[in-house]
């Protein structure tokens, strides 16, 4: 090696250290838990080694991007290392994904080699026929208990490699080392790729403003395909040193029952989640007295979730981390103390980040205006993946365009009013779809609801609710747009209310107002 590389070497803080040195402190510290396999901090990083060794023997270098196709398991943790140990780009792919789409990925990225669980080996299969790509290296999961089509090696052959050595490449910061790809809510996805150096940014950032220590226990329940799972919790706490119960599913049941049988501290879910958790009947019947942080992300929290959560949690310290892909995810954090006096705020930027409010010509608008939502960070992407244009229009001016709309009141803490593309323009006036939703959810009949604009002959938009009920609830559409009434302005009030049984969601628990534009794009055709 030459000295520079040494040197590097020697100062090295780049994702594959990560795991090493926790493996140093703790050696003999559980580290994850999935189903009946427990790995000790030392275990889990000898087997991150053997994958990197037997990946490295099959080709895979610096740059390659990898695509890993799984619902949550031990397999994707230990990929996502032995990967990073390579400078290879782990490149996670949506299970909840159809063929078409995973082919879009497949060919977009440029992906070297397809990973997938068992049952989803027919579907990468015919992604990889469609980008004429069939014989593809490919490797089997053995989740669902499925046989794999013939062509699918088993994974074990890369998992029980019997080199277990320590694995270095000269992997700079700047490298890139992991491609998200957005979740695509409202557009085509896009390939967001990070660095080791956007990613330690960010798991510091986590780390200090999430008040996250070695001493938790956490579960993981939201796919690691998304980065808030993966990135703003497990990552940290495999860093921290932290015990990480993962589950492959966010299963109200399963969740509340581990929480009790490991002592659970530390919970992430998105505002989904914790309503269906609130509303599970094991809820009251669990032990969930161990359970002392709490953290929401990918929507805004309803405030009467927030403080029914204060009442049934009263232990737990409740945090809402906001951010998006681009950012690692983490951009702003709202903490415990401020959750019910600023009710419905993002909170402030965390740690190494940056957030201005502006107008359309970039310029910071007077407190209490609403703008865009801008960031300066190093936990920022470095590009959108093969898209110079989507890049260039994300960063213009030097600051990256979250595409939400926001304010900052007078104690300089961020409300997030709602996606520029959510704004809904009726009538020549302007209304956000949020303030409607949270009108709409003080209603004590009402689970979920989700607002948007469907074109209208007269208003050009109109206001549109889908609501879903409380269980055992028969509320009406009648009923809600008369409370809309009386609850907001006239021409916020919803056109049209549906009540139904589900709100369609992306498996991070976002509600795709995508798919709800379209089914009810022709509501109003005839009036």
């Amino acid at each position: 090696m030459q000295t520079d590389q040494l040197i590097r070497r020697a100062r090295g803080q780049q994702l594959a250290d990560m795991l090493r040195r926790s493996a140093g402190r703790f050696p003999d510290k559980v580290a994850l838990v999935f189903r009946d396999r427990t790995d000790t901090f030392v275990q889990l990083d000898a087997a991150v080694n053997r994958a990197a060794n037997a990946l490295s023997a099959r080709g895979v270098v610096k740059g390659d991007r990898v695509a890993v196709f799984t619902h949550n398991n031990r397999t994707f943790v230990v990929l996502r290392y032995a990967l990073a140990r390579l400078g290879a780009v782990t490149t996670p792919v949506n299970f909840m994904l159809t063929a078409p789409d995973v082919a879009y990925i497949m060919d977009h990225s440029g992906a070297k080699m397809m990973i997938a669980e068992d049952a989803l080996c027919e579907t990468a299969d015919a992604a990889l026929s469609e980008i004429g790509q069939p014989d593809m290296p490919r490797f089997a999961i053995p989740h669902a208990g499925v046989t794999p089509p013939e062509g699918w090696l088993p994974v074990s052959d890369i998992l029980d490699h019997d080199d277990a050595s320590e694995v270095w490449h000269d992997v700079h910061a700047d490298d890139p080392i992991q491609m998200m790809y957005t979740s695509g809510t409202e557009s085509r996805p896009k390939g967001a790729l990070l660095t080791s150096g956007a990613l330690y940014a960010q798991y510091s950032s986590c780390i200090i403003d999430g008040e996250m220590g070695e001493d938790a226990v956490s579960l993981h329940c939201l796919p690691l395909f998304h980065c808030a799972q993966l990135d703003c919790f497990l990552s940290p706490d495999l860093y921290l040193g932290v015990t990480s119960i993962l589950h492959d599913k966010a299963d109200p049941a399963e969740m509340l029952e581990a929480i009790e049988r490991h002592g659970v501290t530390k919970l992430f879910c998105p505002p989904t989640i914790w309503i269906a958790l609130l509303r599970h009947p094991d809820f009251d019947k669990r032990d969930l007295s161990s359970l002392s942080q709490g953290y929401y992300g990918a929507s805004i929290m309803p405030t009467a979730v927030i403080e029914e959560l204060s009442e049934r949690l009263p232990n737990m310290r409740l945090f809402n981390f906001y951010g998006q892909t681009e950012m690692a995810p983490l951009a702003t954090i709202l903490k415990p103390h401020d959750q019910l006096r600023k009710l419905g705020s993002a909170g402030r930027p965390s740690l190494n980040v940056e957030t201005r409010v502006v107008d359309d010509d970039d310029n910071p608008v007077p407190v209490g205006e609403v703008g865009e939502i801008v960031h300066r960070s190093p936990h920022l992407i470095t590009e959108y993946y093969n898209d110079p244009d989507k890049t260039a229009e994300a960063f213009r001016n030097g600051w990256f365009h979250s595409g939400d709309l926001g304010r900052f009141d007078e104690d300089g803490y961020l409300y997030v009013v709602d996606r520029k593309k959510d704004m809904i323009k009726t009538g020549g006036e302007n209304v956000a779809s949020r303030e409607v939703e949270e009108a709409i959810f003080r209603h004590p009949d009402v689970a979920e609801v989700a607002v948007f604009g469907v074109p209208h002959p007269k208003w050009i938009e109109a206001v549109t609710a889908v609501v879903v009920p409380k269980a055992g609830k028969d509320v009406t559409p009648e009923v809600l747009m008369e409370y809309c009434r009386e609850a907001l302005a006239h021409f916020k009030a919803p056109k049209h209310v549906e009540v139904t049984d589900a709100l369609p969601k992306n498996a991070s628990g976002k509600i795709l107002k995508r798919d709800l534009r379209i089914t009810y794009a022709q509501i109003y055709a005839d009036e």
